[in-house]
């Protein structure tokens, strides 16, 4: 005993400050070789599929040298750039080993202590919203237009999107009857986990023109008596790779009392969308 605390004591506190000093050091090395960079050399990674798909769209992917595994779309964008994981699990020596300048993260990547850890880093961190409508997709554009000086670019792909939605709209109102949909999150021992109000599945639903009948909000778990009396005439699950979604919808006991089931009418698309 040296100061009041036995030898374990000692061991137990050093193990416990041990990889927060070694991510310390890690970060403050970094900082000492990391040079000044010139627009030119600016070392981008970007944390957010969505993101991802817009720096491709305008043209800057050759700045890029990390993104993170939602980054689905385009699909040579995993392929060529080194993965940094799943945007809300990332790693901080992960991301600071490839010694970016810039960080583009969508709203909602984490967890909160790498963000912290990335922010000290010295690298320029930039957290980019992510509201699930029209407005919302527009305003990214033009973020990450903004974060990669490509304002001019990315008004014009605004401005083609903002067309499209337009277009969208109008067909909207042509529309005589909704059709009563579901979107499907996860199978989880034959219960759906759906989307409803408020989530990014119900935006897309009813951008497509049709009801959600999930009755709730944010995602949960619906019991077989309300997703008979939900009475959907059409599913949506999110694929996945390696996993027969639709499949698992079909052969949760209660589907096969729904519309949808009757119809035919359960499909799983990408969930980029």
């Amino acid at each position: 005993m040296t100061d009041g605390l036995p030898m374990t004591s000692k061991r137990k506190r050093i193990a416990q400050i041990g990889p927060i000093l070694t991510a310390a050091i890690f970060m403050l090395c970094l900082r000492q070789v990391a040079p000044v960079a010139s627009p030119a050399q600016e070392r981008y990674v970007v944390v957010g599929g969505a993101l991802t798909e817009i720096a491709y769209a305008l043209g800057r992917q050759e700045a890029i040298v990390g993104v993170d595994a939602t980054s689905l779309f385009p699909p040579q964008a995993l392929k060529d750039k080194r993965n940094v994981g799943y945007f809300r699990n990332l790693s901080a020596e992960g991301v600071l080993s490839l010694h970016p300048t810039r960080i583009l993260a969508v709203e909602g990547a984490g967890p909160p202590a790498t963000i912290e850890a990335l922010s000290a880093s010295g690298a320029s961190v930039q957290r980019v919203a992510d509201p699930p409508t029209p407005e919302g997709v527009e305003q990214k554009i033009l973020a990450v237009g903004a974060a990669f000086d490509a304002a001019k670019v990315a008004e014009a792909l605004a401005a083609d999107v903002r067309a499209r939605f337009a277009a969208l709209e109008a067909r909207r109102q042509s529309i005589a009857t909704p059709r009563r949909a579901l979107f499907v999150l996860a199978v989880q021992n034959g219960r759906l986990l759906c989307g409803g109000g408020g989530t990014a599945a119900d935006s897309m639903l009813r951008l497509a023109g049709a009801i959600n009948v999930a009755g709730f909000d944010g995602y949960k778990a619906m019991t077989e008596e309300a997703l008979v009396a939900a009475a959907p005439e059409a599913i949506v699950g999110m694929a996945r790779e390696g996993s027969a979604v639709a499949e698992a919808i079909k052969a949760a006991p209660a589907v096969a009392r729904t519309p949808a089931a009757e119809r035919g009418a359960i499909f799983e698309m990408d969930s980029l969308y």
